[in-house]
């Protein structure tokens, strides 16, 4: 252990962000990073407790309590301490295939069950993970490893997701000959059109993506496998296939007034919104520009976060978050205890911003839609909502219930759907006759399908899920798929 007590002698601290009503006008990333030796400081502050279940990764009252890729966290916060930069991060990489995209945007399960979280602010795990790879990536330490040796198998990787580049690049570094074919125009799935810019900076998936096709792999955009490839030519030309095509049927809005203009999908929104940003040439369609817009998000998750953030950045007149839960509480619940993930109040950042700009927190608690009320031209006039209470239904079930006398008009011209995801598409788990479970998810027994050399990882096994347990995935499958291919 480098710093013996190091967790008394030094406080929590993250690096600053940008000024909120600053950052609302560009797409950069919000936040700053911290000094060499305020960043060793933060390291020194790990236990290295004897039972660390900060590298844990199992679920505990239906969500992740520590890491689900196990990193070894007390051994590279040692090694951070100690000024072993390389080695440290050499460390991370062993568990970690992209910790320069889980330090970003991974909401740190790590840092729930952290020992020192018991009684005092957590260790910085996240923040000590992302100045170690940028770290290493500055410093020329991290360079292309091309296999010495191929075997001769070739692999097609459906999808260029956390799941998919996981899969790719374990795969390769195997010395299977691999191949992602994804079907939008870039490479790097909800990673590239699902997180917006000021989370992660697309600049840091190209560069990922260019080493790792130094490395071997060969990607291949515009390519909608079981519509526009069939899966017939996949079957005939690869010696095993890995889907990691997400989960990405969003779940809709069934009130009257919901079908016409100006209701969009959540993911569609982000997705129209970095293609803007990307390429100034591409022209946003009128329902996905909420500039001079009252916009109303539904949803209260990471997604509607940030379509609050992306509708700030567009220059909304007005924006509104609903949540059909409850608003969390500042401390751990009774039924919450550690090292469970903590369920309580945070402040993310497009709230932040959102406080700055109009002096009040976007989100809305227990407010469930009613009807969607549109003008005579079919755009949309305002929402009416109820406040609900939920209630056990006959069978236990806790249901959420209008209350009486809650109804209320909000003014909208824009409503984005973030309500969370049903399962994956049916297109390619149609042509390939995948079974499937209860919640529509493919089934997999050590990520094996029902297919002879089909396998799959991430949201489209496990259901919608973080970025960091799809990276997980990614990596066993393709394990899974490398003892298939060697038997």
């Amino acid at each position: 252990m480098g710093k013996l007590l190091g967790f008394l002698d030094y406080d929590r601290c993250l690096p600053s962000d940008r000024d909120p009503l600053e950052r609302v006008h560009d797409w950069d990333e919000i936040h700053k990073t911290l000094a060499l030796e305020e960043q060793k400081e933060q390291a020194a502050r790990c236990m290295y407790c004897s039972i660390p279940f900060c590298h844990s990764g199992i679920v505990m009252n239906g969500a992740v309590s520590g890491c689900p890729l196990h990193n070894l966290i007390p051994e590279w916060n040692d090694l951070l301490y100690r000024d072993q930069w390389n080695t440290a991060a050499d460390r991370l990489l062993r568990t970690d295939s992209f910790p320069e995209f889980t330090g970003r945007v991974c909401p740190a399960p790590c840092e729930g069950a952290c020992t020192c979280g018991i009684y005092q602010p957590p260790v910085t795990i996240r923040q000590n993970e992302l100045m170690l790879i940028e770290r290493a990536f500055e410093s020329d330490h991290v360079k292309p490893r091309i296999p010495k040796r191929r075997s001769g198998k070739r692999v097609a990787v459906v999808g260029s997701g956390p799941s998919g580049l996981a899969a790719a690049n374990v795969l390769n570094q195997l010395g299977h000959v691999v191949t992602v074919f994804e079907r939008a125009d870039r490479i790097g799935g909800l990673l590239m059109y699902g997180i917006p810019n000021m989370k992660l900076d697309k600049k840091f998936i190209d560069r990922r993506v260019d080493l790792m096709k130094q490395e071997g792999i060969t990607f291949e955009v515009n390519e909608n496998v079981g519509v526009d490839k069939p899966v017939k030519e996949l079957r005939q030309n690869f010696d095993a296939i890995v889907l990691c095509c997400g989960s990405t049927k969003p779940r809709d809005l069934n009130v009257p007034g919901r079908e016409g203009k100006g209701v969009v999908f959540a993911v569609d929104y982000l997705t129209a919104a970095t293609k803007k940003l990307l390429d100034q040439s591409v022209q946003l369609p009128d329902e996905m520009n909420a500039r001079d817009r009252d916009v109303i998000v539904i949803g209260g998750g990471d997604t509607g976060t940030d379509c609050v953030g992306t509708a700030l950045r567009q220059g909304c007149r007005t924006v509104v978050q609903f949540e059909i839960m409850p608003e969390p509480g500042a401390e751990r619940a009774a039924d919450n205890p550690w090292p469970e993930f903590p369920r309580i109040l945070k402040i993310d950042y497009a709230q932040e911003e959102a406080i700055a700009k109009y002096g009040k927190d976007p989100r809305n608690y227990l407010i469930n839609t009613r009807e969607i009320v549109r003008k005579a031209d079919g755009s949309i006039a305002k929402l009416i909502t109820d406040r609900i209470e939920w209630v056990k239904n006959e069978s236990g079930r806790m249901t959420p219930q209008p209350a009486a006398g809650t109804q209320k008009e909000w003014k909208a011209e824009i409503v984005l759907l973030a309500m969370g995801y049903l399962g994956p598409e049916d297109t390619l788990a149609n042509a390939l006759k995948l079974s499937r479970d209860k919640r529509s998810n493919i089934e997999a027994f050590n990520y094996q399908t029902n297919q002879k050399g089909v396998f799959v990882a991430g949201d489209m096994h496990s259901g919608q899920s973080l970025v960091v347990r799809a990276v997980n995935e990614g990596q066993l499958a393709a394990a899974a798929c490398h003892e298939y291919l060697t038997k």
